[in-house]
């Protein structure tokens, strides 16, 4: 069948009142009217609903099993015990440079029966820090929870992690929950209406059978167990999605047909932002639940804790849905009414069943709403509805920091053709208002700190954003909308593909060795963008990366904008504007006209840890600058301006453009 190609966006509504939760159990079976129960043994804990069954080792607090219409273990068993659905952190002691830190499945050494009861059973699983463990384990309390529910194809998780303000100062890079799958049974991954396949096998990225690339998480498959694949390249990193795309994700297996689902109602506990770029599902067959990481954005993104700073932090609940078919049916259903049943939690979210009082229920948390204007004087003299802006609460901080904030809750919506928003099931605290507005560069902060507070909610009216401006507009390249998508990706390589991604209109980008491509096809020297004469979806690479001279090294590049003024005003300053999308160990410099200009009119620094261009992202961090050019040293006709990046120690050094504009003086 053909597969749909809308994407799919929910929009989380408040509920005035709990409800029941429904669930839209498609194998044909009686929906269980008994109890849950729950069986307490020496080394395993066991809830069942009579829908489906699974094992937690005690007390350690790891999936080790779930059983579910007729298969023993949805999990695979050729792992041993602890790879099989737990989570995990990685963590670091202060003063570590970098983003390799050590690998923590969360053992816990303590398990309680929180809720036993006929409709819910909530268990917890936790590990109490103190400082005989300083060294040995992150300085953390962690409680991990379950739930089942009667009647429930699925179970809940979620955590409880806890910093004292007398306890080691330490760093985290990742956290998730992450499940593996049996191998012999789940093969088709489905993470998007439009991204969804029969994957390779694990063992096809064994030595034997794959060649591992330029980074270990990138195999060319050159001899899969099914031939298919021959000739593919697979990386988990092609399977990333934005946050606010990461609704509901899994695996398919036809025999029996049986669907492996993670749903996330919300995105609240992760961290950075709706824009922020996770991992989801990949060979394995893996399903992962990231909330925290430092992928697409480096050291920016690292969780840092000084001594002495106090932290709690709920993160999920996630559920974890299991669905079916009766033999014959087409087991490609079983992601639509995945996809139905994940509405079915967002529409009752913030639940009202976790019983630790950390998660506040729906009446414990406020709603702030609104309109957003955009008034950008030297294009309008009227203030416009900010259509399709992210606006959102994070803590409070500068304009433009909810994207490294990782600490706090962050809570987004989309504002309406009329600029309208409406923030809803907040939890207390205090907060900065931010957005983003498509179309136009930075970043909008309210002038004022809000309080939620329980069951409020808070109107502020017209809110008005002024983006960054000096003067009318002589030339602009691209779009304003933090990414590099609108410009020019090239095929891939015939001998590095993925094809899912063949004629993929949205995600093009995706493909292996893309940064290859620009020296094929920039052969005798650097991009060169005329205005007005050359369009940026065709003449402007994605990405301004590093030229490969030889197997080892690679030089810097320059990429040249030529532009015509019929009129210079020598003794103002016009106004550059360079938006980036992404950068990766660089040094952005400016020159105009001059190319041995010393030291170059401008420099950005080093900048960016975010492996953008490796990880086949089209973005990483959000970068603004805003470039002062002398009118001395612009010409009345040609003038030139080079755009140097300086660092060229590996293939994926380089950035990706947002946007680009020249502004004349405010009076041009």
């Amino acid at each position: 069948m053909k597969m749909a190609r809308a994407r799919l966006q929910p929009q989380p509504q408040p509920h005035p009142h709990p409800r029941p939760l429904s669930f839209s159990l498609l194998f044909l079976l009686v929906v269980s009217s008994q109890a849950v129960r729950l069986q307490i043994q020496d080394k395993y804990v066991v809830m069942d609903n009579e829908i489906l069954q699974v094992t937690i080792s005690n007390p350690q607090g790891i999936v080790t099993g779930i059983k579910f219409r007729g298969m023993d273990n949805l999990l695979e068993v050729r792992n041993p015990e602890i790879d099989r659905g737990y989570w995990d952190l990685v963590w670091s002691e202060e003063g570590t440079k970098g983003t390799k830190g050590v690998l923590d499945r969360i053992e816990a050494t303590n398990f309680t029966v929180v809720v036993e009861r006929e409709e819910q059973v909530e268990l917890s699983f936790s590990r109490i820090w103190n400082s005989s463990l300083e060294g040995q384990v992150v300085p953390l309390n962690i409680d991990k929870r379950f739930i089942m529910l009667r009647g429930s194809s699925g179970f809940y998780t979620y955590a409880i992690f806890e910093h004292l303000d007398d306890w080691p100062p330490f760093n985290i890079d990742n956290i998730r929950m992450a499940f593996k799958l049996n191998q012999d049974n789940f093969h088709y991954m489905a993470i998007a209406d439009d991204r969804q396949r029969f994957m390779p096998l694990p063992e096809d990225r064994l030595p034997e059978r794959g060649q591992e690339l330029a980074y270990p998480e990138a195999v060319l498959l050159v001899n899969p167990v099914e031939p298919e694949f021959k000739g593919e390249v697979d990386d988990k990193y092609e399977y990333s999605c934005r946050s606010q795309d990461i609704w509901v994700h899994g695996w398919i297996s036809n025999n029996p047909s049986v669907g492996f689902w993670q749903i996330s109602p919300s995105m609240e506990s992760r961290s950075a932002g709706p824009l922020k770029q996770f991992l989801t599902s990949h060979v394995g067959p893996t399903t992962l639940a990231l909330f925290h990481s430092v992928h697409y954005s480096g050291e920016d993104l690292v969780l840092r804790f000084k001594k002495g700073e106090p932290w709690k932090k709920v993160f999920g609940p996630i559920f974890i849905y299991v669905n079916s078919f009766l033999e014959g049916d087409d087991p490609l259903q079983l992601w639509k009414d995945a996809k139905q049943q994940m509405m079915n939690q967002v529409q009752n979210w913030p639940y009202d069943f976790p019983a630790s009082e950390d998660f506040p229920k729906f009446e414990q948390r406020g709603s702030v709403s609104g309109r957003l204007l955009v008034q950008d004087r030297c294009a309008s003299h009227e203030s416009k509805p900010a259509y399709g802006a992210h606006v959102g609460l994070a803590l409070p901080g500068e304009a433009g920091s909810w994207q490294r904030e990782c600490k706090g809750y962050q809570f987004w919506t989309r504002a309406d053709e009329n600029g309208n928003f409406s923030i809803n099931n907040i939890r207390t605290g205090n907060y900065s208002l931010y957005a983003t507005v498509p179309g136009f560069i930075g970043d909008y902060r309210y002038d004022a700190n809000i309080t939620i507070t329980e069951n409020c909610n808070i109107e502020l009216g017209d809110l008005v954003y002024e983006p960054p401006r000096d003067g009318p507009t002589l030339w602009e390249i691209g779009i304003p909308d933090r990414s590099a998508a609108e410009f020019f990706v090239p095929d891939p390589n015939p001998k590095y593909i993925n094809k899912l991604y063949v004629n993929h209109s949205d995600s093009r980008y995706r493909q292996y060795g893309l940064w290859e491509r620009y020296a094929e096809l920039y052969p005798d020297g650097d991009l060169t963008y005329t205005v007005d004469h050359s369009n940026y979806s065709k003449d402007w690479f994605f990405a301004q990366v590093t030229r490969k001279k030889d197997n080892v090294t690679y030089e810097a590049t320059t990429w040249q904008i030529i532009f015509k003024l019929d009129n210079v005003n020598t003794s103002a300053t016009y106004k550059l504007r360079l938006a980036l999308a992404s950068a990766h160990a660089s040094n952005l410099q400016v020159r105009i006209n001059d190319p041995l200009l010393k030291p170059a009119l401008f420099s950005t620094g080093i900048i960016g840890k975010e492996n953008t261009i490796a990880r086949h992202g089209i973005y990483g961090l959000y970068w603004l600058f805003n470039v002062d050019l002398p009118g001395a040293q612009l010409l009345q006709g040609n003038n030139t301006i080079l755009l140097t990046q300086t660092q060229s120690t590996t293939a994926f050094q380089g950035i990706m453009y947002d946007y680009i504009r020249l502004e004349g003086p405010p009076d041009f």
